[in-house]
């Protein structure tokens, strides 16, 4: 477990005190929450550049091919890598 410190102005402590927004698991939610918005966000810029770049939508089918050639490739690069290799995905 990481532990951290961080400064806050007196005022906004306060405030996010007294709305049990400082405990452990507060925190920790408000931290996944922002992980979260930011992946969407960053999800919808790249829907905007393929869209601009004129990239046609993949057809299911298409997807479901690439994911499985993914996959195969993850696994032979796994297992020739010394000691078996620990997918790390």
């Amino acid at each position: 477990m990481t532990r951290i410190e961080i400064r806050l102005p007196d005022e906004l402590a306060q405030r996010a005190k007294s709305a049990g927004l400082l405990s452990d698991t507060a925190i920790q939610d408000l931290l996944e929450d922002a992980i979260r918005r930011q992946a969407g966000r960053r999800l919808l810029e790249v829907a905007e550049r393929i869209h601009a770049a004129g990239i046609p939508p993949m057809s299911m089918e298409e997807i479901d091919a690439e994911v499985k050639a993914c996959r195969a490739e993850r696994r032979t690069r796994r297992q020739t890598m010394p000691g078996g290799g620990a997918d790390r995905s």
